[in-house]
């Protein structure tokens, strides 16, 4: 099940909290909740049948189009769970009720929510590729599986993608999407305004073709969260994967890896622990490319 939490603005960092108290604790054992923060408004028709909206609101907080996107659910048969403060000093009874929420959900599901047994996983992935960076000066070799002069596609082991163009790699890996599944968007890239916008399209531009719920991250920081569900819940997962080196990077101290080696091996490993969970996944690396382009391959490859 996807839980879409909607907020009045003022609310709207609940969403991060919840996000980590719901994917860690309950996203193991192929079991679990999966939260789906910030994604765009879309049309209600476009939802599937795989999600419970959760809207928290602020009276006072006025929100026309949260107002409308509510209204619009309802009569469409999605199922809403409606939550409104009075006043910004009981979002303590959030944390309580939501906590509570979660114990509960957990002895339903059959799993322990106190578990992260998927979270370090990634992380010796990640520590393996910097010991052996440290001993040689360089990650361990991968090889694109296609490239030109601005993007470069990876995708572990046996993946079968054709090396034929981006738009049929992409088109490719969003066909594997079915109902019930879920999209995201792993991004190893700085987060501004420039990306978190492109990504927000790209959400909705996926949510509209094909359907399914979408999630979106920035590395490392989602590793801590949310990357326990993807890694340990429900096989339904298909991710996107966005990397590049950065510029201008920053040195370790008494370290041969700078912070963009540590980055892009997080990612590696991340990549690497998620395909062997069974998730589909696919990397896309920005070379010279930036962001938009990678946006406008999305927009062709979700074109029927």
């Amino acid at each position: 099940m996807q839980l879409t939490i909607l907020t009045t603005p003022e609310l709207e960092t609940i969403g991060a909290w919840l996000e980590q108290l719901l994917a860690e604790s309950t996203g193991k054992h192929g079991k679990g909740i999966v939260p789906v923060d910030l994604e765009p408004y879309a049309p209600a028709e476009d939802y599937g049948a795989d999600r419970l909206f959760a809207v928290l609101s602020l009276d006072g907080d006025e929100d026309s189009e949260l107002d409308t996107q509510v209204k619009a659910l309802v009569p469409a048969g999605q199922p809403v769970v409606k939550i409104t403060l009075s006043d910004k000093a009981l979002i303590g009874q959030e944390f309580f009720r939501w906590e509570i929420a979660t114990a509960i959900a957990g002895a339903v599901i059959g799993i322990d929510p106190f578990d992260q047994p998927d979270v370090e996983d990634a992380k010796i992935q990640t520590r393996q590729l910097i010991d052996a960076y440290e001993s040689s000066g360089s990650l361990a070799p991968e090889k694109a599986f296609h490239e030109d002069a601005e993007i470069a596609f990876f995708a572990p082991g046996d993946h079968g993608f054709a090396p034929s163009d981006p738009v049929e790699i992409l088109r490719t890996h969003f066909a594997s999407l079915e109902a019930g599944d879920y999209f995201g968007f792993l991004a190893y890239i700085e987060r501004n305004d420039e990306h978190e916008e492109a990504i927000a399209r790209m959400r909705e531009a996926v949510v509209e073709a094909k359907g399914v719920a979408t999630v979106a991250g920035f590395g490392p920081r989602f590793l801590h969260s949310t990357g326990q569900a993807y890694k340990g819940g429900p096989k339904t997962g298909v991710f996107l994967e966005i990397t590049r080196h950065p510029d201008p990077d920053l040195a370790v101290p008494h370290h041969k890896a700078s912070f963009g080696t540590v980055q892009v091996a997080q990612a590696r490993g991340d990549l690497d622990v998620l395909a062997e969970r069974g998730q589909r996944v696919l990397r896309v690396h920005l070379k010279t490319g930036g962001v938009g382009r990678l946006e406008a391959l999305v927009e062709q490859a979700l074109q029927q």
